[in-house]
């Protein structure tokens, strides 16, 4: 399974249930990477989707229901319960620290290696770093 996911320099993720941004940009870089494959995610993270390609996969526990390959984006822990399953994450990090109470869950230098790091030039922000990471 390969998990998208957004957070801030600081590893946050989301403050009293709410995302902490978001970016037009990323999404457009997410639909492209998937190539019409289904994006598993809650109700609350379709809502952002509204691009027609979007073929998304609507779940209260999409990291159950999705099965291996499948693509997941994911804006609130726990993630790490499913660690075994992750073959590869993605992390788009805003350039900037945000208020959170929740973070990511994952120990990335352990856990995982990162394979790219490159910046995106976003909408609503500068500097958006997509972090590829295998297990």
């Amino acid at each position: 399974m390969t998990i998208l996911l957004c957070a801030d320099k600081k590893n946050g993720m989301a403050f009293h249930q709410r995302r902490q941004s978001m970016d037009r940009v990323v999404r457009a870089d997410i639909l492209s990477m998937v190539d019409g494959k289904p994006i598993w995610m809650t109700s609350y993270s379709a809502r952002q989707f509204i691009e027609p390609e979007a073929v998304l996969q609507v779940s209260p526990d999409p990291l159950s229901e999705a099965g291996k390959g499948a693509f997941c984006f994911m804006e609130f822990p726990p993630i790490a319960p499913y660690l075994m399953r992750i073959q590869e994450l993605i992390l788009y990090r805003w350039d900037r620290i945000y208020p959170a109470d929740q973070w990511l869950d994952l120990e990335l230098s352990t856990d995982f290696r990162l394979v790219s790091s490159f910046d995106l030039s976003g909408h609503s922000h500068k500097k958006i770093t997509k972090e590829v990471y295998q297990r």
